[in-house]
């Protein structure tokens, strides 16, 4: 269209579809004169009349252009979201994981979650993606070809590529890589504008809003995972409920019995979750198969509620997650009851030692008794 007709079509990218656009404008430039529409730019103005060029701009300015590009983005939402919704309700999904190519059948969140929880690799809600079997094959090609998801970086083998992505925490998608962002609803929401730009807008409306107005406001859901199967709640009460339900596990029941505060049930949730994701019974300690089986085993003999001692769970490992982006934890109680039940349950309170004398604290020190302690117990 340049080099035939002279004509230029600003901002080709923001075209939502670019045949119907075409087609439009094909039929309006044989009903009226192209000068209409589109501005007229001479280049070689200095140059003898019948050297110069005239080229024709065809742009958004125009109010009916403006018009066709914003009902082509309407339309292409339309159409995204009705795909969206059909991959959500389609229960016959077929998915292999990419990272320990165990094979699920069901609804696509089953593959996703997985990989969450497993695999600590999350590419976001299964509600936000689009198109999801295509963004899978996108990323196993990448897999396939020896590349890093997220540097980007080829490598040698598998095994090495492995380590790499587990080692610099790359178990993630690039999010500058603007190819993925044709599998996000977000994307689709306004005309011309990526997701970091709709994310930069909500964040100003925040700083400019004024007045502490929370009349309009909504709970996200949080979509926590059950501590002993894959389903996925939208708030918490929900998943309580499930768990109670569906495998007797109270947690709020045993938060009160025990008196356990913010951290203590931080530590209890990471035990339980670190002790499924390895197949092991915490009532009775045998290792199984799979976790359909251990899940099987603790509920016929009723050791899902058959918690240790507390000194078992009660640990500093257990700060940290068994699982990256664990929503669960981001929902568990921390008010003012967690530490009366602290009070109640007579925690000692912690004196620091005496810095002022080193050489004599290091001889002293209660941290040499812990040492000692530690390299026998290892």
């Amino acid at each position: 269209m340049i080099i035939e007709h002279k004509i230029v079509i600003a901002d080709v990218k923001l075209v939502a579809d670019f045949q119907r656009y075409i087609l439009y404008w094909r039929k309006r430039f044989t009903e009226q004169p192209v000068t209409d529409f589109c501005s007229v730019i001479r280049i070689n103005s200095t140059a003898p009349f019948e050297e110069q060029d005239n080229y024709f701009l065809l742009c958004d300015v125009l109010p009916e252009d403006r018009v066709l590009r914003e009902e082509l983005q309407k339309q292409r939402l339309k159409e995204i979201l009705e795909q969206q919704q059909q991959e959500r309700n389609d229960n016959n999904f077929h998915g292999i994981c990419m990272f320990c190519s165990e094979e699920f059948l069901g609804n696509r969140s089953v593959l996703l979650n997985h990989m969450a929880r497993e695999h600590a690799f999350n590419i976001g809600l299964p509600d936000n993606i689009v198109n999801c079997n295509e963004f899978l094959c996108t990323l196993q090609k990448k897999l396939d070809n020896l590349q890093c998801l997220y540097c980007e970086k080829t490598f040698r083998d598998k095994n090495t590529l492995k380590d790499h992505m587990r080692k610099k925490q790359h178990r993630k998608i690039n999010p500058k890589n603007r190819e993925y962002d044709r599998f996000y609803v977000i994307n689709y929401l306004e005309l011309g504008k990526s997701w970091e730009e709709v994310q930069l807008e909500d964040d100003r409306e925040l700083l400019d809003h004024q007045e502490d107005d929370w009349s309009d406001w909504e709970e996200h859901p949080v979509s926590a995972v059950c501590l002993f199967c894959e389903k996925q709640a939208e708030t918490i009460e929900k998943l309580y409920v499930h768990m109670e339900d569906a495998h007797e596990f109270d947690l709020l029941k045993i938060k009160s019995e025990l008196g356990l505060n913010f951290y203590q049930q931080v530590k209890l949730v990471n035990f339980i979750r670190r002790q499924i994701h390895q197949c092991r019974c915490y009532g009775c300690h045998v290792k199984f198969k799979s976790k359909a089986d251990l899940r099987t085993h603790m509920e016929e003999a009723k050791h899902i509620s058959l918690l240790p001692e507390r000194k078992t769970w009660d640990q500093p490992e257990y700060y940290f997650p068994t699982y990256e982006n664990d929503t669960l934890l981001c929902t568990l109680s921390d008010s003012e009851s967690d530490l009366t039940a602290q009070e109640q349950n007579g925690t000692v309170t912690v004196i620091s030692e005496d810095t002022s004398k080193l050489h004599a604290l290091k001889q002293s020190s209660i941290l040499n008794q812990l040492l000692l302690h530690e390299c026998l117990k290892n």
